[in-house]
């Protein structure tokens, strides 16, 4: 993922778009101009697909007060608008990272991040731009609006959000929200696969294979690795002993202090040789129920990705990785297990944390 750049803007058909629809950003985040035009209030096509050149990364806040459904809008002095906590990437950051950061910054929650709701998009003066969106649970603790960018916040109900939010585009976040709520499975914990970051080649290595440590390479990508996990903050780290998966997941250990785990049957050789100890391994996962990141090797993924496979519904399965190498040195794919039914992955995301 990248930060924004301008470029030039994007259309489609043979009518150009009126120049009221392309108000500086700075002006107006989403004119009502556009927002008439995104509901096909208006003639004019618009090319809502191709790279963005806007990115932006937010999150809708939900909570439950008695047995009702309630999220959190924002109202921003600037623009006069009520919305969600969104904001745009920073240079050399994640998606996930950016929605944490942005609601910490706007109304001081720390969040872990839930299910991901579909992506909005809309047109800006510099492009086209889209905005990333995960639901976000928040129990006890009060927002704190930063005064500037927002100064005020409001608890509603979808109903009342719907109405209230001046984009008409963040409503299809909100409708997929209610839509897992509605199924039970808004409620969720996040499980996250990591294969270990780059390691010195095998070729130079003449120790045993288990001392095998991170290359320089490896060691920024730990750090960066680190940076993503804080977007779900897993309360607890399983690994291989081995040294470079050991290494991959020091950063974060060592930030966060999570509970620390090694576990011999996800090795490479101990996989091989007993592959349903590895299987056991990942399945345990489950019977916790707790926010969770495994670390292991390249050859032990297809075991791991097997278990994963077994949790979740055939569409969904088809999109985890199949063919060798399953996943970069680094990359990382997170899973939302819900609450409310033990054991159903219901959402599947894939993250490499830095560039090549």
């Amino acid at each position: 993922m990248h930060g924004a750049t301008d470029d030039a803007r994007s259309t489609e058909g043979s009518a150009p778009l009126p120049p009221a629809l392309f108000l500086p950003e700075e002006g107006r985040d989403a004119p009502e101009e556009t927002a008439a035009l995104l509901l096909g209030e208006t003639p004019y096509a618009l090319d809502l697909s191709g790279e963005p050149r806007v990115v932006a990364a937010g999150a809708i806040c939900w909570r439950i007060q008695g047995d009702q459904l309630e999220v959190l809008l924002i109202h921003r002095p600037r623009y006069d608008d009520w919305s969600f906590p969104k904001g745009k990437l920073d240079s050399g950051e994640t998606v996930p990272e950016c929605a944490v950061r942005e609601v910490r910054e706007e109304i001081g929650l720390q969040i872990r991040l839930g299910i991901p709701l579909p992506q909005t998009r809309y047109p800006v003066t510099s492009g086209l731009k889209a905005v990333h969106y995960w639901a976000a649970h928040v129990e006890s603790a009060k927002p704190r609006p930063d005064g500037k960018e927002v100064d005020g916040v409001r608890w509603c109900t979808p109903d009342e959000a719907s109405e209230l939010l001046t984009n008409p585009t963040d409503r299809l976040p909100l409708e997929s929200l209610v839509a897992a709520y509605e199924a039970d499975d808004l409620a969720t914990w996040p499980l996250i696969v990591v294969r270990h970051a780059k390691a010195k080649p095998r070729s130079s290595w003449a120790r045993a294979e288990g001392e095998r440590p991170l290359a320089a390479t490896g060691q920024r990508q730990a750090k960066a690795v680190a940076r993503l996990l804080v977007a779900w903050s897993p309360d607890r780290v399983v690994t291989s002993p081995w040294l470079r998966c050991v290494q991959t997941m020091g950063p974060y250990v060592n930030a966060r202090k999570p509970k620390f785990k090694t576990v011999d049957a996800l090795t490479e050789l101990s996989a091989k040789r007993k592959p349903g100890k590895a299987r056991a391994a990942v399945d345990n996962l489950f019977e916790k129920a707790k926010p969770v990141a495994l670390c292991t090797h390249r050859p032990v993924l297809p075991l791991v990705f097997e278990v994963l496979a077994s949790h979740m519904a055939d569409a969904m399965s088809a999109q985890l990785p199949d063919k060798d190498p399953y996943l970069v040195p680094g990359e990382a794919v997170i899973c939302h297990v819900s609450r409310r039914h033990p054991g159903r992955i219901v959402s599947l995301e894939r993250y490499r944390p830095f560039d090549d």
